[in-house]
């Protein structure tokens, strides 16, 4: 999803689409590809406003080094999250399970890319959220558990929280989500929030989560202060390492097929 207005990125928002803005030295959703394509994902589905699709493609021609397959699908209006799952419905009817990833979402650790891939083909029904602990709980969706240590309820963005495990933007989901997806209306803000979906499958009990550890990092990068961190933390690895972060041209991709 490369969507939404971007209101917290304002002014800059007003005249380009919030993941074309650069994260130290590329575009925001240079990183959010290189994560899938190293994760085995060989085909993308790109949802954006049609006013940027071709200053999209431009940028990856010249600039993108990997080579994952990617489509476009315009969303005319910002209906939410949660719209993705009819803007997407025909270019998924053939996968069992797929992956939902925010555009705006930063992950960078060694046990990320296998994780993802060995979920999406874990032979179950259910869909998987990733959760992190976040110092400031009223900023996030947050994942309330039971004492069975079970998904118990999401919440958006609560201002009292018993928890401060808050779900990030990437999503691995069952193909059932579309059935499930046209029972939600929109919420008092207008948009089809993820949320209400992810709070449907919990009832059903068709949504598990996964606890990122100490060596998987994430940013949020929606705010100012979110894009500088995240900025600097690429310069910082890339400088230590030696390593391009959010290109998969020298880096091999190793994957759990079973």
């Amino acid at each position: 999803m490369a969507g939404g207005f971007g209101k917290r990125l304002k002014p800059l928002t007003t005249i380009i689409n919030k993941h074309l803005l650069p994260v130290y030295n590329k575009p925001m959703f240079f990183y959010s590809l290189t994560l899938l394509e190293l994760s085995g994902i060989d085909s993308v589905l790109l949802i954006t406003d049609s006013a940027y699709v071709e200053m999209y493609k431009k940028v990856i021609n010249h600039g993108y080094k990997g080579k994952i397959k990617i489509y476009f699908k315009v969303q005319e209006q910002p209906n939410g999250i949660a719209d993705c799952f009819r803007l997407s419905k025909d270019f998924l009817k053939y996968e069992n399970k797929f992956i939902l990833l925010l555009g705006d979402n930063f992950f960078y650790g060694r046990d990320i890319h296998n994780m993802i891939n060995k979920e999406l083909f874990f032979e179950d029904k259910k869909s998987v959220v990733l959760l992190s602990p976040v110092k400031n709980p009223g900023n996030y969706g947050i994942a309330n558990l039971n004492n069975k240590n079970s998904l118990e309820k999401i919440i958006e963005k609560p201002k009292k929280s018993k928890s401060n495990l808050a779900v990030t933007g990437l999503y691995i989901y069952h193909k059932s989500v579309f059935e499930i997806s046209e029972k939600i209306k929109k919420s008092r803000r207008g948009e089809l929030e993820i949320s209400s979906i992810n709070n449907l499958l919990i009832k059903n009990k068709s949504l598990r989560f996964i606890l990122l550890g100490r060596g998987t990092t994430w940013f949020d990068m929606g705010s100012y202060s979110d894009l500088f961190n995240a900025s600097e933390f690429v310069k910082i690895m890339e400088d230590r390492q030696g390593l391009e972060i959010g290109s998969p041209s020298n880096i091999k991709i190793n994957t759990i097929t079973n």
